[in-house]
């Protein structure tokens, strides 16, 4: 049982590692187009969506991939990212592919015709940390069980 869930959604709090700060700085900030809050020699603060994200530096990061089948695809685990609303996944999708991100899942429709139907698309960063960021047609399919 969620003790919270009567509360209004709160901002996710989630700090990984980063190899390099202005790598970071230029992907997060720049290309995903996240605002910067706080930082120092070592980490930096974004916004992603509301909620907040913070780099650490570890110039030895070495960000080993994993794969989980889902869906007849290959899902980099672990991930993170934001649930969006359609129209804010698709102009995430056509901005990343103009840039020419490399993505590991490109933007596709998962589950189709099934309970729990979405928008998704994987890429990682430049420190190699996977990112999904995903969309519904009716968020009620968010959590929606067969």
């Amino acid at each position: 049982m969620n003790i919270e869930a009567n509360t209004p959604l709160r901002p996710f709090h989630l700090a990984f590692p980063v190899r390099d700060l202005e790598e970071a700085r230029k992907f997060y900030g720049g290309l995903l187009g996240c605002d910067e809050g706080r930082s120092d020699q070592h980490w930096i603060d974004f916004s992603l969506f509301g909620h907040q994200i913070v780099t650490h530096l570890d110039e030895h990061h070495d960000n080993r991939q994993l794969i989980n089948p889902v869906d007849g695809e290959q899902v980099p685990v672990p991930h993170f990212g934001v649930v969006l609303t359609m129209s804010g996944w698709q102009a995430l999708a056509d901005r990343l592919t103009a840039a020419g991100i490399a993505f590991v899942i490109a933007p596709t429709i998962r589950f189709k015709g099934q309970t729990g139907e979405q928008a998704t698309m994987f890429f990682h960063d430049p420190s190699g940390n996977a990112l999904e960021f995903k969309a519904f047609a009716s968020d009620d399919q968010l959590f929606a069980k067969d």
